[in-house]
């Protein structure tokens, strides 16, 4: 029996790589001339040719790291002999802009949405009870619990749930002018003109920093959204204040039920893009694959943002080539000067974050893991760089400055107004993001039928021969339009969601 080809053993991304993607785990053996030496695990890399020490490494024919050492061809590349350090990278803004082939406004894609009085869409219809403070979430979630276990919700058919947005800040830090309160107050105006809130209970401790009153009074809402405002030391205590606190969203729910599911354009939609738990897969599969719904998406009038500055880091010279103008390209250059010395002043490095998990999953460095991240930006132009949680106001391909850990970066994105997540995962990342679903793309087929509970689509079939980029693209956005017209996701069916509200916290604690 004759032995795999290269191809066989492995995927070579560009002409230009020095390493292979292992198909599976590769056994020392001699393989169409190439010896490998050492075992090599599913997703991580071989090296086809001798790199010397301190020569680039490549994949996507991007460079990944620096050889450490002198590296065998056929040797496993990792950790272990592959370095970080900077390197001059050519932003060339706008080099790669072209004009966006739209679809004729009477061919565009349509879902079933609630449409808000302002002419803003939801893809779902939730009353919220937000908080001002952690000192308030518990009553916050009694107050949501109880509704929900009344059998109350049984009567207003067009109300997807209660949800309660809690956090761990609003006090002890700062107010007005300080950056971490400016944050913290834009990630929670986000949320409460969020197009899939319907109404509004926001609730407060009464004595801390980020008062109630002057949170409500700084809401810009479309008119017509119910809001009230409590707290619980006027109100006499928890349970007086929960018990109002019911009656008070028993009040909102008639209002909130009116809202009815109606057919819009796809450019309505706001979709953002995550992802978490990755492997060497992510950059092959459903990255790319999740960049191709995105360009439909905005072929079809809509809008995609994604963030996780830290996992861009590297590949931002991609981005900025494809920028409508030389500000929004220096915007993004300008983020990432901000993090290197963020980082700098707290003692560490940009290439920590690949997790231990990325790394046994084939990731080395953070240059290698945001070359494949920045995949699921598709390929249509880089219309703006926005800061947290600020508001999404243009359409086209919008990038956020966010953190790379999940749940921050997915409220950041929420907040600014996408209505709905497609979150991609190699390690099977657990995660919701209430009142927006999310949509779980498998990176690898194994993941999938590991977690199958878990995840809505496999974009592992890529990897297996099944499946092109572009059809994968087609199939998620085909799912995101019924995901927006009100079928479940996998993580919404498990009860994900209540516990991700996690706003940037910026400031110095107090």
């Amino acid at each position: 029996m004759s032995s795999p080809t290269l191809d066989q053993l492995g995927f070579r991304l560009h002409a230009e790589d020095s390493v292979l993607i292992a198909r599976q785990d590769i056994e020392p053996g001699t393989y169409s001339g190439l010896e490998i030496t050492n075992t090599v695990p599913r997703g991580h890399k071989v090296a086809t040719d001798a790199i010397a020490e301190g020569a680039a490494v490549r994949k996507y024919g991007q460079i990944i790291g620096f050889a450490s050492r002198d590296i065998a061809a056929g040797e496993h590349v990792h950790t272990h002999n592959v370095d970080y350090h900077e390197f001059q990278r050519e932003h060339a803004f706008g080099a790669d802009a072209t004009p966006t082939e739209f679809v004729p406004e009477d061919q565009r894609a349509t879902f079933q949405g609630f449409v808000r009085p302002d002419g803003r869409v939801g893809t779902r219809n939730y009353l919220a009870v937000l908080t001002s403070v952690n000192c308030s979430a518990t009553a916050a979630k009694m107050i949501a619990r109880r509704v929900e276990a009344s059998g109350v919700l049984d009567d207003y058919p067009n109300v997807d749930g209660i949800c309660p947005l809690t956090h761990t800040l609003g006090c002890g830090h700062s107010g007005r002018g300080n950056e971490g309160f400016e944050v913290l107050r834009r990630a929670l105006q986000g949320y409460a003109g969020h197009p899939n809130i319907a109404g509004l209970l926001v609730l407060g401790l009464g004595c801390e920093v980020n008062q109630v009153r002057s949170l409500t009074e700084d809401l810009k809402l479309p008119d017509g959204t119910p809001v009230h405002a409590m707290t619980i030391q006027e109100f006499g205590g928890t349970k007086k204040t929960v018990a109002e606190g019911v009656r008070r969203i028993e009040e909102m729910l008639p209002l909130a039920n009116a809202h009815e599911r109606q057919t819009v354009g796809a450019d309505k939609l706001i979709l953002a893009m995550e992802c978490g738990g990755s492997d060497a897969y992510s950059g092959i599969t459903a990255n790319p694959a999740l960049g191709a719904a995105a360009d439909l998406l905005i072929r079809h009038g809509g809008t995609a943002v994604f963030g996780e500055t830290t996992e861009i880091y590297g590949a931002e010279h991609l981005l900025t080539r494809r920028a409508v103008s030389r500000e929004v390209g220096e915007k993004l250059v300008d983020r990432i000067g901000w993090w290197e010395k963020h980082v700098q002043a707290d003692g560490s490095s940009i290439n920590n974050n690949p997790s231990p998990g990325n790394k046994a999953g084939g990731l080395t460095t953070i240059l290698e893991k945001s070359l494949g991240a920045a995949a699921k930006g598709g390929t249509t132009n880089l219309v703006d760089v926005l800061q947290y949680a600020e508001p999404i106001t243009e359409r086209g391909l919008m990038f956020m400055d966010t953190p790379g850990y999940d749940p921050v970066n997915a409220t950041g994105l929420i907040a600014g107004g996408a209505q709905l997540l497609c979150f991609t995962t190699g390690r099977g990342s657990a995660f919701g993001c209430k009142p927006a679903p999310s949509i779980k793309l498998a990176t690898n087929t194994p993941l999938y039928e590991r977690m199958t509970d878990d995840m809505d689509i496999n974009c592992g079939v890529i990897a297996d021969g099944e499946a092109t980029v572009e059809q994968m693209g087609e199939q998620i956005f085909q799912h995101i339009l019924r995901v927006a017209s009100g079928e479940e996701t996998k993580s919404e069916e498990l009860g994900y969601g209540e516990e991700e509200f996690v706003p940037w916290h910026l400031s110095t604690v107090l």
